[in-house]
């Protein structure tokens, strides 16, 4: 359902550069007093370790195609996001995807024949810089207590994302996922609003599993994950009463989700 960049790079990026104790030495990181990257983006993506908290706010589904990715449902339109305002600020608190808050940093691998990642940063977020104000990023060319935090943090998300890959491809093991489809009739109006275009899991495949398979899903945490994403459907017409107040609705009556 995200839609990627035509530079190829992850949602949000729009450029990457590796952080450098030459290049970056005086540079500075500071707080981002918004996230106005979020305010078209509907879809964001989320790690299996974040399906719980982040169930009690968004809906959960899977990007269709050969290797879904799960996602957090900001809006149900391509463009519209109902838990931000205007300028980027999230208007009520709730659980913030790991993916947003690593921005503007990611680990990347730079040579194709190399296992090993760097950390890079997007230099067009506005964040980090030579400003007067904010953390410095390095001291007498080693990296400061900041850096080693946000490097860690990227290092555990990149073993979330190894973790979901896993609980994915156990979900296509036992092809549990399916395309899904939600009708919305809004009040007054003698035709739903029709999203597609993503996949969910299969509850009927779900009771039809063996025991032997359904054990081992339990066992090792995946039956609550399922179960979590299939809790937080019911949250897509909360989004769409969201979007209904702020107007963001098509008029189109049967649309589908990008």
């Amino acid at each position: 359902m995200a839609t990627a960049p035509a530079n190829n790079l992850p949602i949000f990026y729009n450029d990457l550069v590796p952080l450098s104790s030459v290049d970056h030495a005086d540079f500075r990181a500071r707080p981002m007093d918004n996230a106005d990257f979020l305010v078209n983006q509907h879809a964001v993506p989320l790690t299996s370790d974040e399906f719980v908290p982040a169930s009690r706010f968004y809906p959960i589904v899977f990007s269709s195609g050969e290797n879904p990715v799960p996602l957090a449902l900001m809006g149900l339109n391509e463009g519209v996001n109902t838990f931000v305002d205007a300028d980027g600020k999230l208007l009520n608190p709730v659980y913030v995807p790991a993916y947003i808050r690593r921005y503007p940093f990611l680990l990347a691998r730079l040579n194709p024949d190399s296992e090993d990642l760097s950390l890079c940063f997007d230099p067009t977020s506005g964040a980090i810089g030579k400003f007067d104000e904010g953390d410095a990023l390095f001291e007498n060319g080693q990296p400061t207590e900041p850096v080693t935090g946000i490097l860690e943090f990227c290092k555990n998300f990149e073993e979330s994302g190894l973790r979901t890959s896993f609980f994915v491809e156990e979900l296509k093991k036992a092809d549990l996922l399916m395309e899904g489809e939600v009708a919305i009739q809004p009040e007054g109006s003698d035709k739903p609003y029709i999203y597609r275009g993503f996949q969910m899991v299969d509850e009927n495949k779900l009771r039809e599993l063996r025991g032997d398979v359904l054990r081992k899903m339990n066992q090792n945490g995946l039956l609550a994950l399922i179960y979590a994403h299939l809790f937080s459907l019911q949250l897509m017409r909360e989004v769409f009463a969201e979007q209904v107040k702020a107007g963001k609705v098509p008029e189109l009556m049967q649309v589908p989700a990008a």
